[in-house]
């Protein structure tokens, strides 16, 4: 893990890096967006401030409604977050470990296969899907845990630890394995891969840098995939 970051980060000057981070970066705000929106909607209702000409008065209920509404959203998007950006990773990720692959294992990059669209669809909702379902299952525990302060954002990194693991991980056996042969290298690879959800989940936590954690994420599960079947 420690190994394979300095690796990625160094690989990031890579024009076909900087692609896969443009068009994911642009892709996933405008999600994040939508879905900022939506959760406002939910929160506040669709037209809280009256739209009108002569209607320039914003009433939300009290006080505590509105700053709790804030709290929610801003919360809620937190969590969302890496949800959205690893579920669009999904859809380039074999664009990172090809290039990964290309520059430092050119033995795997030749004979690796390239998922089909479908299969890059499939494995990013699913991954998102995996991400929103574990964290709304834990919200109980969530609001629970927020009396020890600090409660709420180990249990985040663990959830998040064990999602992403697998999702990174998955997105760079898929070009190698399949079937029995995928399932029993997901089987024993299991520690690493919590190791480097914990890493990703940590990068996501931080503002800005989470910006470039799905990509980092990839190229870094596609060193530890190498160095674990070399």
């Amino acid at each position: 893990m420690f190994a394979a970051l300095p690796l990625a980060l160094a690989q990031f000057g890579d024009p076909r890096i900087r692609r896969v981070l443009l068009k994911s970066l642009l892709l996933t705000l405008a999600l994040f967006g939508l879905a900022g929106g939506l959760l406002a909607w939910l929160l506040i209702g669709s037209n809280p401030c009256g739209i009108g000409p002569l209607d320039y008065r914003c009433e939300i209920g009290t006080a505590t409604g509105a700053a709790a509404s804030v709290v929610l959203g801003v919360l809620g998007l937190w969590f969302l977050f890496p949800a959205i950006a690893i579920g669009v990773i999904g859809l380039f990720a074999d664009e990172v470990v090809e290039a990964v692959e290309a520059r430092h294992y050119p033995a795997a990059a030749a004979s690796g296969r390239n998922p089909s669209i479908g299969r890059s669809l499939s494995l990013g909702l699913r991954s998102a899907g995996r991400l929103i379902l574990w964290n709304l299952l834990a919200l109980p525990f969530y609001l629970l845990l927020m009396v020890t302060g600090i409660g709420p954002f180990i249990l985040f990194f663990v959830i998040n630890a064990i999602a992403l693991g697998r999702d990174l991980g998955e997105m760079v056996a898929v070009r190698h394995l399949e079937g029995d042969a995928l399932r029993r290298w997901l089987s024993r690879s299991r520690f690493r891969r919590l190791l480097l959800g914990l890493g990703a989940a940590v990068l996501f936590a931080i503002p800005f840098v989470n910006l470039l954690a799905p990509v980092l994420g990839a190229a870094v599960a596609t060193h530890l995939y190498h160095s674990e079947t070399a």
